[in-house]
């Protein structure tokens, strides 16, 4: 503990250092006795007292509150990682992640397309479906992804169909509940993410109680059985794979899980392959 309010102290000082006054909005007045902002001007900026800051900078406070250091890495110009590094030695926990919108990238548009063969598909925070590949209409029709089944969560709980061919349905509908409690927990002002919830809670009575018992889940791999209409059922295993940008997009990507589920899947992508192709 003691080590770490020193690493506190000391990256508080350096970075107080390297701030100007003018960086922040401030008159450069008089000579200064040593570089940067002054402690009181700091605290002015961060809306905290001196005193306390002056404790926090000596190492002599407890653990400051996530808003608190937000307002001192907003007043000393921190960036992202030296924020996430002043909540690491001050809390002993990294901060929430800001949620940054952003559209689908088109390096990970190449990654999902460059999977022919692997169903994958991008989602945001709210299970909207962003893009998927040709291997994932193959799989799941030429409507995925599109009106009615552009969410997820949406297509679990109130399409009949995708109700009816996940095998699995109950185990993995609920992990859906547990990890979107997860996303509203993160972005509790989302209107669109809470117009989903309300929707599901009134549409589906296994969301609702599932809802209301408080689960938290945030699985991003496991394994799932399809029953398609003519292939039959396969065993697919599945990966959901974050950006690091902020976005809080998903790259979820199916893998056969045994060879009979490959042979089946291949099948199914070359005939799709094909009715495209002819369609040309």
């Amino acid at each position: 503990m003691t080590a770490r309010r020193d690493e506190l102290a000391a990256f508080l000082r350096a970075a107080r250092e390297r701030v100007r006054p003018q960086d922040v909005g401030l008159p450069a007045l008089g000579r200064r006795r040593t570089p940067g902002l002054r402690r009181q001007e700091v605290a002015e900026l961060a809306a905290v007292s001196i005193d306390w800051y002056v404790r926090l900078e000596q190492g002599r406070v407890g653990t400051p509150g996530s808003a608190v250091l937000d307002g001192i890495a907003a007043a000393l110009l921190l960036s992202p990682a030296e924020r996430v590094h002043l909540h690491l030695i001050a809390r002993g926990e990294a901060p929430p992640r800001p949620h940054v919108p952003a559209p689908l990238g088109g390096g990970l548009l190449a990654v999902l397309n460059g999977m022919p063969l692997l169903p994958a598909y991008v989602v945001d925070f709210r299970f909207d479906i962003l893009a998927c590949n040709a291997a994932a209409s193959a799989l799941f029709g030429p409507g995925f992804g599109h009106g009615r089944q552009g969410n997820t969560a949406r297509m679990l709980f109130l399409d009949p169909e995708t109700r009816e061919t996940n095998l699995d349905w109950a185990a993995f509908s609920r992990e859906m509940v547990g990890n979107l409690r997860v996303n509203h927990a993160r972005h509790p002002d989302d209107p669109h993410l809470a117009e989903l919830i309300a929707e599901l809670r009134t549409a589906s009575a296994e969301f609702a109680a599932w809802w209301d018992d408080q689960h938290v889940h945030e699985r991003s791999r496991g394994t799932k059985r399809f029953r398609h209409a003519t292939a039959g059922t396969l065993t697919v295993a599945y990966d959901m794979l974050a950006a690091l940008d902020g976005s809080d997009q998903r790259l979820f990507v199916l893998t056969p899980a045994d060879e009979p589920s490959e042979r089946l899947l291949r099948t199914l992508v070359t005939a799709h392959a094909t009715t495209l192709a002819s369609a040309v």
